[in-house]
């Protein structure tokens, strides 16, 4: 598949729905998305960061230091229960936007 830009807004809520299955650490939240999309979300370090430290800053997230499979000092990133509540409205949004503008596409 190929690589795709995100559209705008959409990155808080892969965060959150990949962070749902679990605790991870950025770089594997990055291996993550890649995966489940086939190699077509490539995220950069720059761009997820930030992303995170909004999200910490709005209590969705909390990080929390611990090691890596490698043995390497990593900050890991859980969901709170914000962040949950935030990840329910997210989904229901894109949902709904999601069935609108296919609606759209289908009929125009």
């Amino acid at each position: 598949m190929a690589k795709m830009d995100l559209p705008q807004g959409t990155l808080d809520l892969l965060v959150l729905r990949v962070l749902d299955a679990g605790k991870m650490h950025g770089w594997g939240m990055v291996q993550r998305l890649g995966l489940l999309s086939k190699g077509a979300l490539q995220l950069q370090e720059g761009t997820l960061y930030p992303a995170l430290y909004r999200m910490e800053a709005k209590g969705w997230i909390k990080p929390e230091w611990g090691l890596t499979e490698h043995n390497r000092r990593a900050k890991y990133y859980q969901l709170t229960a914000i962040g949950r509540k935030r990840l329910a409205a997210e989904k229901q949004d894109w949902d709904r936007l999601s069935e609108v503008v296919a609606a759209v596409m289908k009929e125009a």
